[in-house]
């Protein structure tokens, strides 16, 4: 077994070798929680989960960190707009959304959208607000080694001196002189432009919940620093991988190595970045409205769908949305699921334990499970997605001959090798019906199922004993009044079996070309 994953730092795909053996260390960049999650923040978290759980399944001991920045400039712009005064009638009072509500607002939306698609919950995750002391011990570190300075206007400004450190543009391979200015804060308190605030001083008007005492003055933390302090505290000064979306590399990453470097932490071995989400070919925005996000895809089709379709791509290239994505997805998991509920049957399983919707697996998930070497090559060799999956769905096809081609022995054995490495496959991507929410999913599905399973199961009994009797008609009605329930029963010499249709969802057919959203 090797583990090759792509090192941004190095452009080169290198073998992974845990810095402890045993035991991997990631850190990737959780949201910045301003707005509603969109599609480029859940698409990073599906990468990573998928990453998190190959690391697993190769028997590592895996501790994952997602950070939630739960202070910053567009956090409090957010939390400012959200009290209008040229609006509101003489007399009435509307309370501001203060930004810590605001922000933990948002946060639970990505929760939920993270639990809804299946992302496991990392090891721990920190917020940036509960880290000051780590921050404020990361500049002082700075300063002491000549990386950093108080501004000079009285501001109560920190800078990272960029000149300072040579290997400065290293992660993104630039040359400084070929840089933009740092936007972060007035440049009137910085020795060069590109120098970035480590610290950002209390100003007139702010709130003064978002201001804490320090060194150099009351004020908030720098984005970049939060990320450093963060990842340091809980994975030590030197780990394994660190991760996030590519719009990240600059300047939030390169930020964060410089000044964690240049205060003497090793920090990342490794660094990883997901590819971007297009609309046909062009970049997501708001402006041109082709944004689609995350619930909007829930409400065209179920969560494993769109689980499948976010997470199809290799991890580093342009996964580009289409009006009919979710549609082949659809097909693709509906092919993987009927499948599964035939090969159930086949082994003794009941198929009406199993759904489309998220529902646990029954007992049979308990056969042995081992992925086949051409899923565990593609995986292995900088998380392959597609040719992870394609080994999925040629499992699947040989399952699905082995299916057609009788009951002897050998026949009954292949059905039941194909189910146990697609389970196991399925489990690893996060496409299992157990790893996977639904936005509906309560206590009281379990109950719905197995009534729903009874009522079938007295229907096809009734159908058994009409076509016993060669009363064609009746059970023909019996069928067609099934079908039309979304029940689609399929006879075979070992009797008859059923499955709920895959959900059409006529919305995704055709998905608006004009969206708007966060």
């Amino acid at each position: 077994m090797t583990l090759r994953f792509y090192d941004s730092a190095t452009a080169e795909v290198r073998d992974f070798v845990p810095l402890e053996p045993g035991r991997a260390s990631v850190y990737y960049c959780g949201a910045t929680v301003q707005g509603s999650p969109h599609v480029g923040h859940v698409r990073s978290a599906i990468v990573f989960d998928q990453l998190t759980r190959w690391l697993q399944y190769r028997g590592l001991e895996t501790t994952v960190v997602r950070n939630v920045t739960d202070i910053d400039d567009k956090i409090l712009a957010k939390s400012e707009a959200s009290f209008a005064p040229d609006f509101v009638p003489e007399g009435t009072y509307i309370p501001r959304e203060e930004w810590f509500a605001l922000a933990y607002r948002y946060e639970q939306e990505f929760e939920t959208a993270y639990e809804v698609l299946g992302v496991q919950r990392p090891t721990y995750e920190p917020r940036a607000t509960g880290h000051i002391t780590e921050m404020h011990e990361l500049i002082a570190r700075l300063i002491e080694r000549g990386h950093a300075y108080p501004a000079e206007d009285g501001s109560g400004d920190v800078y990272f001196d960029v000149r300072s450190w040579p290997s400065y543009g290293s992660l993104t391979h630039q040359s400084i002189d070929d840089m933009q200015a740092a936007t972060d804060a007035d440049p009137r308190g910085k020795r060069d432009p590109r120098d970035f605030a480590l610290w950002k001083g209390y100003k007139d008007g702010e709130p003064e919940t978002a201001a804490w005492p320090s060194p150099w003055g009351r004020g908030r933390p720098g984005w970049h620093l939060e990320c450093s302090a963060m990842a340091t505290k809980y994975l030590g000064a030197r780990f394994d991988i660190h991760g996030g979306g590519l719009d990240l590399r600059f300047p939030h990453h390169e930020n964060e190595v410089a000044q964690s470097t240049a205060a003497g932490d090793g920090f990342a071995n490794i660094w990883m970045h997901n590819g971007m989400v297009t609309y046909e070919g062009e970049k997501m925005s708001k402006s041109i409205g082709n944004v689609i996000a995350p619930s909007e895809m829930l409400e065209l089709a179920p969560a494993r769908v769109v689980r499948y379709y976010l997470g199809q791509a290799h991890y580093r290239s342009v996964l580009d949305y289409r009006p009919t994505s979710l549609q082949e997805a659809a097909a693709a998991v509906e092919r993987i699921d009927t499948f599964i509920a035939k090969a159930l049957a086949k082994v003794g399983a009941s198929v009406g334990e199993f759904a489309h919707d998220g529902a646990a697996l029954p007992a049979a998930a308990a056969l042995p499970a081992a992925v086949p070497p051409a899923f565990a090559e593609a995986m292995d060799d900088d998380l392959n997605i597609p040719q992870a999956l394609a080994a999925l769905h040629e499992t699947v096809r040989r399952g699905n001959t082995a299916l057609a081609a009788g009951n002897g022995v050998d026949d009954a054995g292949a059905v039941s090798n194909a189910l146990s490495e697609v389970l196991a496959m399925t489990a690893v991507l996060g496409l299992d019906a157990a790893g996977v929410r639904t936005a509906w999913a309560d206590n009281s599905e379990d109950t719905m199922r197995r009534a729903l399973a009874a009522l079938v199961d007295a229907q096809l009994g009734a159908r058994a004993a009409a076509r016993a009797a060669k009363d064609w008609a009746a059970a023909d009605a019996i069928r067609d009044t099934l079908a039309a329930a979304g029940v689609v029963v399929e006879d075979s010499a070992d009797g008859a079996t059923w499955s709920l249709a895959a959900p059409t969802h006529s919305s995704a057919q055709s998905a608006p070309t004009n969206r708007t959203g966060a």
